[in-house]
């Protein structure tokens, strides 16, 4: 499901399905861990039930990630073959920490990352850029909407993420390994960012579509997810776009700045559609992936690290604090993004949840992938769900969205774009493994610099 950027997130449409709430039938899997597991190891283990589902549940032709998977068996036969390109590149990172960690193989995951830098290579482009959904039995483009057939900028940039940590840990490996970094370049720099202008308006647009052109006319404004694509178009050696674009399109002339707070935190920027409380906590997962915010500042924000703790805190004290009593929800239980949800007839849906958009379902990811910037509440989410909660704990980690309210109720289910972020955050908050390889890329900091980032750690000035 695509995770909306939107300038007013309450236009969010949910996506029905036609299920009924469940319960995990793999019930082997639901063996509670016992207490005395100590946080390195539960660390470990969500990390590698994250992986699993890139690593056994990948799409079998392309290796790549596969929009969704269900335990419970229930999805269009159609989509067994549709792979989704932010989710993928969220899964190159998994893979990364996987190898790193010795979880699996190195010359296994060689093999395998070389086999889906093969298929992106054949696949549909458009302009360079990748569309959200691609066959990954044909390569051909798998339409997300009527006028949404086309390149979508910000689900690439997601997965260039991914292919740039991909060259930068293997590019002085063997002959093997190097050939794969270059696979990765030459994908890279394939990338008509500049052309998402629209002709050279100073914005970048999600969409361009060879058969509609611009008409799902969707400029990038600050704040969402998005600020990733920005930076990287802004890096390209072949394509890219001045510091113009990014001050007039992404920080709308400065204007999505905010001097609000919530519960004493200050808020920093607007949120697009979400200024009260900020939005769905993806939106300080996706573009920090590879983005290292520790101490990262430009001319308006003076730590992206602040940023994005502020966001995640409000988040965990809005779940704290409970305001509309939702049984289960406190200090071990927290977290609201975007994912699978409950509709009010008890089936499966799809929403994004944020403080003013709360139905009292709780996605996993969401505290999971916020380690970085609150690892103590992170772990006592970690903790809960792997001893306390084994029902909503599947053979890829926990489930998308849960929740206790309505009597334990859990959908047996997975999303790449969900599952995608949780190995990679923990990580960067272990070792800062993945962010390191995408800081250092020699093309990211002087895309940096032309932005007027400064990093000290990465010796951006």
């Amino acid at each position: 499901m695509k995770k909306l950027a939107l300038t007013g997130i309450a236009a969010l449409t949910i996506i029905s399905c036609t299920t009924t709430s469940s319960t995990t039938q793999n019930t082997s899997q639901n063996k509670t861990v016992g207490d005395n597991i100590s946080d390195n190891q539960l660390m470990d283990k969500v990390q590698k039930d994250a992986l699993k589902y890139f690593w056994d549940y990948s799409e079998p032709n392309s290796k790549l990630g596969r929009e969704r998977y269900h335990e419970d068996n229930i999805y269009p036969d159609n989509d067994k073959h549709v792979i989704t390109t932010g989710g993928s590149g969220f899964g190159l990172a998994t893979i990364l920490v996987g190898v790193e960690r010795g979880f699996i193989p190195r010359k296994e995951a060689v093999k395998r990352l070389t086999t889906m830098m093969d298929f992106l290579a054949k696949a549909d482009r458009h302009k360079g850029a990748w569309s959200h959904w691609i066959n990954g039995e044909t390569g051909k483009t798998v339409p997300f909407g009527k006028k949404d057939n086309g390149g979508d900028l910000v689900e690439t940039a997601f997965l260039t993420t991914g292919i740039i940590q991909v060259r930068e840990y293997f590019k002085n490996g063997n002959a093997e390994e190097k050939a794969l970094a270059k696979k990765c370049d030459e994908l890279w720099k394939g990338i008509q960012w500049n052309w998402y202008t629209k002709g050279g308006e100073k914005v970048l647009y999600w969409h361009w579509s060879p058969e509609y052109q611009w008409e799902m006319n969707f400029p990038l404004q600050g704040y969402n997810e998005c600020l990733i694509t920005y930076i990287l178009a802004a890096s390209s050696p072949t394509y890219s776009i001045d510091a113009e674009t990014y001050e007039k399109g992404w920080t709308r002339n400065g204007t999505y700045l905010s001097d609000k707070e919530k519960y004493g935190l200050p808020m920093f920027v607007k949120h697009n559609g979400a200024e009260e409380y900020g939005g769905p906590l993806f939106w300080a997962h996706y573009s920090y992936i590879g983005l290292d915010p520790t101490n990262l500042s430009d001319k308006l924000i003076k730590n992206y690290f602040d940023l994005n703790k502020n966001q995640v805190l409000i988040d965990y004290k809005y779940c704290v604090e409970n305001p509309k009593q939702w049984k289960g929800y406190g200090e071990n239980y927290w977290g609201l993004t975007a994912g699978y949800s409950r509709n009010k007839d008890g089936g499966v849906g799809y929403d994004a949840h944020f403080p003013q958009n709360d139905h009292g379902v709780i996605t996993p990811t969401a505290a999971l992938s916020s380690f970085p910037y609150t690892p103590k509440e992170s772990m006592d989410f970690l903790r809960f769900m792997y001893t306390q909660k084994p029902e909503f704990i599947g053979s890829a980690g926990p489930y998308d969205a849960t929740s206790i309210h309505y009597d334990n109720w859990t959908t047996p289910r997975y999303l790449a774009i969900d599952q995608g972020t949780i190995a990679p955050m923990i990580e960067n908050y272990r070792t800062g493994f993945l962010w390191k390889l995408f800081m250092n890329a020699p093309e990211i900091k002087q895309g940096l610099k032309k932005l007027n980032f400064k990093s000290e750690k990465y010796n951006i000035k």
